[in-house]
């Protein structure tokens, strides 16, 4: 096990708001030992002391209910250094000591390249790790030309790419419910699945986070990476065992299936938007071209939607709709898994008997399945409902990932080939909103996102989020 870490961006809200609290919980699970050291490397003119008195301050405020002496014992492990890390002297610095570290870059992707150039130049112990946030690279050509950098730096198993959604323990519920039960498996196609849903819908609007959101948008946000793998462990065919090979090789299959979009498939199978003034709750929300660090000229949504289709013996026949927006009317993370209708009913019985859907909520994390059966009155269907709620992981997701990095278990982690697969997926519609082949259209802030589009015929697209949202017609 690795007992140094280095956080270059070890001022910024990432650091506070996930890497500490999850260097506290391992602490107090008795993970770290009395050995480890933690660097923090960022432009601030600090000391250590002035470090160690911030590190104290954002456990107080995002820490939850960890001990304070793992808090504490954080803190005290940790040294500063003022450092420009695109600099070969100043990274030196920043991981020299004895035996092999963990650089973690909780930092811009923009400057990756040039981060791991310097890692190159300083000269990496033998035996270290690197830890890179999503997304990787800003297009499919920077994702290689990165990878190119990472292989001349460390080995492929030595590089671990952050993608947190894959260890929170309903993202991992997918492929285990999945797999561990024989009613679900042998209907897991499109002959029983009509379409999957993965949304990721949020009250919140931009809170202050321009000077990276505007750059990159929800689609690169949201549907590159996390949603995509959530596609992957949906749609993936059973690994022989959940080692880092088998697992992330059966996920690259399923990028790999993922039919090309066409210019005329991203015109009708992809939308884009941004929200307008409006209120959530006892919120008022300013139009997103009105936040604070937005350039208008980016054109920059809020709002993505892409249906895909997988050439593959399983899923021929099953659409899968990746959605996430921003400054919702309600917050909906869910993989919705939805079958298709019976092909007959018997005569008699009143109601409707709905298709089957299986839910799987992310955040709250949750188990539901949607079900008819027969109410009160003979021959009436009612729909029935089957909850199950999961028990909270002992570790966060930020603290499971961090555990794997110093351990050296890469399995929750992105690979080289599977980020440039993800980018493969999304150029197409990348290329066609850049030419304005798809409208950005606009939804007030607090409501259901963009309305349907008009002739479309597609009622599936509304429907989910009707049902599911209870959306008025004020809202459509």
């Amino acid at each position: 096990m690795i007992n140094r870490l280095a956080i270059f961006g070890a001022t910024g809200d990432l650091t506070a708001r996930y890497l500490l609290p999850a260097l506290a919980a391992l602490q107090a699970a008795g993970h770290l030992g009395n050995q480890m050291q933690v660097t923090g490397a960022s432009r601030e003119d600090w000391d250590t002391e002035r470090y160690r008195e911030w590190i104290a301050a954002q456990l107080d405020r995002h820490g939850g209910p960890c001990p304070s002496g793992a808090k504490e014992a954080i803190a005290a492990s940790a040294r500063y250094l003022r450092a420009d890390v695109t600099d070969p002297d100043d990274v030196a610095a920043a991981i020299a000591g004895d035996g092999p570290v963990a650089v973690y870059l909780a930092l811009p992707p923009a400057l990756f390249p040039g981060v791991v150039t310097a890692l190159h130049e300083a000269g990496l112990p033998t035996g270290s790790r690197i830890v890179l946030e999503k997304p990787f690279g800003e297009d499919l050509a920077g994702a290689q030309e990165l990878n190119r950098l990472l292989a001349d730096l460390v080995p492929e198993q030595a590089v671990f790419r952050v993608d947190h959604f894959l260890a929170m323990t309903t993202v991992q519920n997918v492929l285990g419910s999945r797999l561990a039960n024989r009613v679900l498996e042998p209907i897991w196609n499109s002959v029983h699945i009509a379409e999957v849903e993965i949304i990721w819908d949020e009250t919140l609007a931009l809170e202050g986070r321009a000077g990276y959101y505007d750059h990159v948008g929800a689609l690169k946000d949201m549907l590159q990476n996390h949603l995509l793998q959530l596609l992957c462990l949906v749609a993936m065919e059973p690994p022989i065992t959940l080692g880092e090979r088998d697992l992330r090789d059966r996920k690259v299959d399923v990028l790999r299936s993922v039919r090309f979009l066409t210019e005329h498939d991203v015109v009708h199978r992809t939308r884009r938007a941004r929200y307008l003034p409006g209120r959530i709750g006892d919120r008022d929300i300013p139009a997103y071209v009105d936040e604070e660090g937005v350039n208008p000229q980016r054109r920059t949504e809020t709002f993505a939607e892409v249906e895909l289709e997988l050439d593959s013996w399983r899923w021929a026949g099953t659409t899968f709709r990746l959605r996430s927006g921003k400054a919702l009317k309600e917050d909906r993370k869910e993989v919705a898994v939805r079958f298709r209708s019976v092909p007959h009913l018997p005569f008699g019985h009143s109601g409707e008997a709905l298709p089957n859907v299986l839910r799987f909520a992310l955040e709250p994390e949750g188990l539901t399945l949607d079900l008819t059966g027969t109410g009160a009155h003979a021959h009436e269907f009612v729909p029935l409902t089957l909850t199950a709620r999961t028990e909270p992981q002992g570790l966060p997701a930020y603290g499971r990932l961090l555990l794997d990095v110093l351990t050296g278990n890469p399995a929750l982690f992105i690979r080289g080939d599977e980020a440039e697969g993800a980018w493969r997926v999304v150029e197409p519609v990348l290329s066609a909103w850049e030419r304005d082949l798809v409208p950005l259209e606009e939804y007030p802030a607090g409501s259901q996102g963009p309305p349907p589009r008009r002739g479309d015929g597609d009622g599936r697209r509304r429907e989910g989020m009707l049902d599911d949202q209870a959306a008025t017609p004020d809202d459509i």
